[in-house]
């Protein structure tokens, strides 16, 4: 996959390959990239327009030797109408209220992360994540970052999302929720909330991050249609020849 780096001068590097996380026996590599400097933001959006993804102050995608199952993904959110289930979805979380915060960590929003990792992560690098690295996913950021909080009508916090702000629109960095209402669907309510989002300020497109093709824990992405994945020719809907010629629509 091609990737097109800004015009300002910037120092890449390539990470030491390392087993896949979503494929059982592929190895990835990334290359990465520092965002750092007044231009960071600048920096940040331009490289998601190349298909990288933020994690604390680095920008990456993967570089996979004999591998492109990665696809970086985002919804035209103008074009997205929600299908019935979804509809329902919103129905459902009718009661939720939504609070938007500084990139701030809290005690209460890492009891949820942790329950959550531990129902649906638990053999992954995130189930061993304690409060400090918790902290540092949230606040270690030079971009501007913000927290989405939802809460139940009993003033629980059911889930949580973390975005980065483009010129474009948003991009869902990480999001979290309270696995035991598995009846809420809360991970695609989350979505479809952004998208919303999204669209009442005048913004284009949510960024979804990586759709990765034989992965089940990406498999929910596809389900926000239309949906546009970055390719060596730019971005494409999903449907288009370019990409599936990929391998990514099968």
């Amino acid at each position: 996959m091609q990737h097109d780096a800004p015009k300002k001068t910037r120092f890449f590097f390539t990470t030491t390959p390392m087993p896949c996380p979503y494929l059982e026996g592929r190895i990835e590599q990334r290359m990465v990239t520092e965002l750092i400097g007044p231009d960071a933001t600048e920096l940040g959006y331009r490289l998601s327009l190349a298909g990288f993804r933020r994690s604390h102050t680095i920008s990456y995608a993967p570089v996979c030797d004999g591998c492109s199952a990665c696809v970086s993904v985002r919804v035209p959110v103008r074009d997205f109408k929600p299908n019935k289930t979804q509809r329902k979805n919103v129905n459902r979380n009718a009661d939720l209220s939504v609070e938007e915060h500084p990139p701030i960590a809290t005690p209460e929003q890492y009891r949820l992360f942790k329950s959550y990792v531990n129902a649906r992560h638990f053999d992954g690098d995130m189930s061993l994540m304690e409060e400090d690295d918790y902290s540092s996913m949230i606040e270690e950021t030079t971009v501007r970052t913000a927290v989405v909080e939802f809460h139940s009508a009993q003033g629980d916090l059911v889930a949580c999302v973390l975005i980065d702000y483009f010129e474009d629109g948003l991009s869902a960095i990480y999001s979290f929720y309270d696995a035991e209402q598995s009846s809420r669907s809360l991970g695609t309510y989350v979505v479809l909330w952004l998208i919303d989002y999204v669209r009442m300020q005048g913004l284009d497109y949510l960024y979804l991050g990586y759709w990765v093709q034989g992965s089940p824990k990406m498999e929910y992405k596809r389900n926000f249609k239309p949906l546009e994945g970055y390719t060596s020719s730019g971005w494409k809907r999903l449907s288009d020849g370019a990409f599936a010629k990929k391998g990514s629509d099968k």
